[in-house]
C-alpha cells in the first residue's frame, strides 16, 4: 500500500474545494445567534444519499461535509443499509504527492528529514509582520489572541500556513472540527463485512522530492489574499458554519443550498500553484483534472461491474452543477437527488 512520506498542507485542495476558506453568507440569510451557537451533538443521520443508476445497477452517494459539530457521531441506517448490500465503496476523490513507501524510498525519506525542517516559514527569516499590510497584521493579533492566546510560535510561518493553524484552533473552540468522522465510520463498515474499499484519490510520486522542498523554501508566495480570506472567515461566518455544520448533521439538504458557498478558494490554491516549485513541475498542475478524471473513470467501472456501490464525496461537489456528477449524467447515468 502506497504511504506519503513527504506532504505538504493544502495540497488536497488542489483537488477539491477546500471549506477552510472563505464562504460569504447574504445578510438576510445570517443565522440566528440564539439558536445556533449551539452545535448539535450525539448521533445524527447526516443527508440521504444520491442515487446514480444505468439498467439495474446503481451507485448510491453519501455527501460528506467539513467541519462537523465535534460531539456528533454519524450514524444513519439508511446509509448502513445500502452499504452491507453493496459489493464495493468508493473513497473520496482527491489528489497529493510524495514518495512511495518502498524500503528504498524509506531510506530515501529519511536522508530529507533535515530537508522539511522550515518548510513552512517564511524565506530569510521573515515575521508575518514583514510580509503583511499593516492592517491586515493587526487583524491576525486581535484573532490570534482569541484563539491562541500568547502564542506566538507562528509569527515566522508563511502566511497560508499560519492562517490554517489559527483556523483549526478556531474550529476547535467552536465546537467544530475538520475530523472525518463519516469516512472513518463507513471504512469500519466496510471492513466488518469485508466490502472491498477502493481508494479514487491519485498521488504523483516526485522524482526529486528533495530539490522541490529546497525551491519551495527558497520561493515566496503570493498567499496574502488567502491569509485575509481567512481571517474574514472567523470574522464573519463561524456562525454560518455552525448553521452549516448542524443542517448537514440532520439531513437538512434545503438549507444548505440555500446558502451561499462563494468560490473563494482560489487564492489559496493560486498561492501553491504560483510558487516556482509547482509551476516548474507541470505534472502538479495537472492533478485536479485528474482527479475528477479518475473518480469518474472509478464511479463508471463500479457501475459496470456492481449492482449497488456506495460511494463518498464532498456536500459541495454534489451540489454543483457543474461538479463530477454532471460527467457521469453526460455520459447517460441518471442522477437522482435525495428528498
Amino acid at each position: 500500500m502506497r504511504k506519503s512520506l513527504l506532504s505538504m498542507l493544502l495540497i488536497s485542495s488542489l483537488a477539491t474545494p477546500s471549506y477552510a476558506q472563505t464562504e460569504t453568507v447574504p445578510p438576510d440569510q445570517q443565522p440566528d445567534a440564539a439558536v445556533e451557537t449551539v452545535v448539535v451533538a450525539g448521533q445524527r443521520p447526516g443527508p440521504g444519499l444520491w442515487k446514480v443508476s444505468k439498467d439495474d445497477h446503481v451507485l448510491w452517494i453519501l455527501g460528506t461535509h467539513s467541519p462537523l459539530p465535534t460531539q456528533m457521531t454519524w450514524r444513519s441506517q439508511q446509509a448502513e443499509a445500502t452499504l452491507a448490500q453493496s459489493q464495493e465503496v468508493l473513497g473520496q476523490p482527491g489528489a497529493g504527492f510524495g514518495i512511495s513507501a518502498t524500503p528504498m524510498n524509506i531510506l530515501r525519506g529519511l536522508t530529507m528529514l533535515p530537508t522539511l525542517v522550515g518548510v513552512q516559514n517564511n524565506p530569510d527569516g521573515a515575521k508575518l509582520q514583514d510580509v503583511l499590510d499593516p492592517d491586515v497584521y493587526a487583524r491576525w493579533l486581535l484573532l490570534r489572541k482569541k484563539y491562541l492566546g500568547d502564542d506566538t510560535s507562528l509569527e515566522r510561518q508563511r502566511p497560508i500556513f499560519a492562517a490554517q493553524k489559527l483556523f483549526d484552533n478556531a474550529l476547535n473552540k467552536t465546537g467544530l472540527s475538520k475530523r472525518d468522522v463519516v469516512e472513518e465510520a463507513v471504512r469500519a463498515l466496510a471492513r466488518k463485512s469485508s466490502i472491498k474499499f477502493t481508494a479514487t484519490d491519485v498521488r504523483e510520486e516526485l522524482d526529486d522530492p528533495k530539490a522541490a522542498l529546497k525551491e519551495f523554501k527558497k520561493s515566496g508566495l503570493t498567499d496574502q489574499e488567502c491569509f485575509a480570506k481567512t481571517l474574514a472567515r472567523l470574522e464573519t461566518d463561524l456562525d454560518a458554519m455552525r448553521v452549516r455544520a448542524n443542517a448537514w448533521a440532520v439531513g437538512d439538504i434545503d438549507k444548505i443550498e440555500k446558502l451561499t458557498f462563494a468560490d473563494n478558494t482560489s487564492e489559496c490554491n493560486a498561492a501553491l500553484q504560483n510558487n516556482a516549485a509547482f509551476k516548474s513541475r507541470p505534472e502538479l498542475a495537472s492533478l485536479p483534472q485528474r482527479a475528477r478524471d479518475n473518480w469518474v473513470a472509478a464511479a463508471e467501472r463500479s457501475l459496470a461491474a456492481n449492482r449497488s456501490t456506495f460511494a463518498l464525496m464532498p456536500l459541495k461537489l454534489l451540489l454543483d452543477p457543474k461538479g463530477y456528477l454532471a460527467d457521469l449524467q453526460a455520459k447517460g447515468y441518471v442522477v437522482e437527488k435525495p428528498e
